[in-house]
């Protein structure tokens, strides 16, 4: 066979295959509009069902967390002794920090003596002077988490420059004269 017969021969078997294919017979197709409705009403169900669930999850999650500015990294020790010392105290300089679009404030405390009673003082100084003061109960020897609203700090009328932000721990306001009180987490709370 030469070139030109071997073009004819595969010619004759395309155009014998291409026309047995178009000869065949088309498939009927069958019509379920009601499943089909069905079908495509519950996968829109599914869809409006679950994205109705993630929206309510997203909208308590924004509502529950808050933005916050963190004022120390590692956990401050108040380890006090009230032999000689009548007060001892942890403070953060605040230097001349504008806090009037904050609204509390937030740390974790725990004590290590579970026997004694203590009431740590938290203490806010701004740049007049003006100091205003909440003292905290009820400290466990387990982290809890606490939340201050500056409404509490009744003395304090000017939230722009802020000197300093001390916890303290008094003489008068503990049952035992040493003991050790950790604060963490100390944060600034919108």
């Amino acid at each position: 066979m030469d070139k030109k017969e071997v073009y004819e021969h595969l010619a004759k078997i395309y155009l014998d295959a291409s026309s047995k294919s178009s000869k065949k017979k088309p498939k009927t197709k069958i019509h379920y509009p009601a499943a089909k409705n069905l079908f495509i009403g519950g996968l829109i169900s599914i869809f409006v069902l679950s994205s109705g669930l993630f929206y309510n999850f997203k909208i308590n999650e924004i509502k529950d967390s808050q933005l916050a500015l963190f004022l120390i990294q590692d956990a401050a020790k108040i380890n006090f002794n009230f032999d000689p010392a009548k007060k001892e105290a942890f403070s953060v300089a605040l230097k001349n920090l504008n806090l009037e679009k904050y609204n509390a404030l937030g740390f974790a405390v725990r004590k290590t003596n579970s026997k004694d009673i203590i009431a740590l003082r938290v203490e806010f100084v701004n740049r007049f002077n003006e100091k205003s003061e909440v003292y905290i109960n009820d400290i466990t020897n387990k982290w809890s988490d606490r939340r201050i609203d500056f409404s509490k700090f009744k003395k304090i009328n000017d939230w722009q420059q802020m000197k300093t932000l001390s916890f303290s721990v008094e003489q008068w306001n503990a049952r035992e004269k040493s003991g050790v009180i950790y604060i963490d987490s100390v944060r600034l709370l919108k």
